[in-house]
C-alpha cells in the first residue's frame, strides 16, 4: 500500500493507493457523508476487487476540519469536484496513468462520482453504486453519464429502492439495478456485503479490461 496526498484546488487529501500487480484499471472509492477512507464497508470491497486484480484508491473526500461542517458532507458540487482533482492525479501518476478508471460510490459519493463520470465521459469507464444517492446526482447528469453504471441497493433499504429506480429511469448508458434480498441501507445482514462486493468486481471486471 502507497500513501498519498493529492492535491486538491487549495487542500491536500489523504489517500491509500493500492496496486496490485498486472492490474488492468484501478477503482476510486467515494465514501458517503460523515465517512473516510476507512470505511470497513468500502475497504472489504477495494480488498476483493484487489485479489480480482483491480487497483483501488481509497482517499478523504473532505480534510479532517472540513467534515466537521456537517454541510459540506452534503455538498455534492464540492465532492464531485474533488473526485475530479483525484482523477486527474490519477491520470498524471506515472503508476497509474495507463490503467482504465473506475469509480465506487457510496451514499451521497454515489452522486459524485456520477457528477464526475458525466464531466470525465469516456475518460471513467465504469461506475458502482453501493446504497447510494444517485438521485443527487441531478438530471441533466444522469443523462451525460457514458460509463457503464450499476447501481447496488439494500432489497429492505425503503425509500433508497424509489429513488434509485428514478436516478436509473433518466440514464442512458449502460446501467443495471440489483437488490440484494433483504439487505438494509449499510448492508449488515449475514452475506449482504460479500454480495455487493460480488456485483461489484464481475462489473468492474468486464469494464477495466
Amino acid at each position: 500500500m502507497t500513501a498519498v496526498k493529492i492535491p486538491a484546488g487549495t487542500v491536500e487529501l489523504s489517500g491509500d493507493l493500492i496496486l496490485p500487480p498486472a492490474a488492468t484499471g484501478v477503482v476510486l472509492f467515494a465514501h458517503g457523508s460523515g465517512s473516510s477512507r476507512f470505511s470497513p464497508r468500502n475497504t472489504y470491497v477495494a480488498k476483493v476487487l484487489q485479489q480480482q486484480g483491480i487497483g483501488t484508491l481509497l482517499f478523504d473526500l473532505l480534510t479532517r476540519a472540513e467534515d466537521q461542517d456537517y454541510a459540506l458532507r452534503f455538498d455534492i458540487d464540492l465532492l464531485t469536484q474533488r473526485l475530479l482533482a483525484v482523477t486527474l492525479w490519477l491520470q498524471k501518476n506515472a503508476a497509474t496513468k495507463t490503467l482504465k478508471t473506475g469509480y465506487f460510490g457510496a451514499s451521497t459519493g454515489a452522486a459524485a462520482a456520477l457528477q464526475a463520470a458525466a464531466k470525465m465521459q469516456d475518460a471513467v469507464a465504469a461506475v458502482v453504486s453501493r446504497g447510494g444517492r444517485p438521485d443527487l446526482a441531478g438530471e441533466v447528469a444522469l443523462n451525460q453519464v457514458t460509463a457503464p453504471t450499476l447501481l447496488i441497493v439494500g432489497g429492505a433499504d425503503y425509500g433508497v429502492i424509489e429513488l434509485n429506480e428514478q436516478a436509473y429511469a433518466l440514464m442512458t448508458c449502460v446501467k443495471k439495478l440489483v437488490l440484494v434480498p433483504g439487505a438494509t441501507h449499510l448492508f449488515e445482514e449475514p452475506g449482504a456485503l460479500e454480495k455487493v462486493a460480488q456485483f461489484a468486481a464481475d462489473w468492474f471486471l468486464n469494464c477495466l479490461r
